[in-house]
């Protein structure tokens, strides 16, 4: 496990889907939600990425995965699997939530834009 200033478990989640897609009218595949904030961003094979982007701006290297049944931490900074505390719920995007998502955003040949 890593240091505590890098994962806070007591901040929940910002929100459901990716805030900067959210904002700009852009989708995602999968998302990751930053371990030190509660940030929710896009995955590395989502167009934007912007949870790597966040991690990089923000210096928070560690993420955890925000898709249903899904419970690893991701470490940009070493580029591994870590093990993790228990964060503040929810632990996932609704079961509801269209993947890749928002539901109306994503395109057509969607596939072939992921990296």
């Amino acid at each position: 496990m890593t240091d505590d200033t890098v994962i806070d478990s007591e901040v929940p989640p910002g929100g459901t889907g990716c805030a900067e897609c959210e904002a700009s009218g852009g989708w995602w595949f999968h998302l990751r939600r930053c371990a030190a904030c509660g940030h929710i961003g896009c995955c590395d094979s989502s167009p934007s990425q912007h949870a790597l982007r966040h991690a990089n701006d923000r210096h928070h290297p560690v993420i955890r995965s925000f898709e249903p049944g899904e419970d690893w931490f991701w470490d940009y900074s070493t580029n591994e699997y870590l093990d993790g505390p228990t964060l503040a719920p929810p632990d996932a995007h609704p079961l509801d939530q269209a993947v890749p998502g928002p539901a109306g955003c994503v395109p057509a040949g969607w596939r072939r834009q992921l990296h």
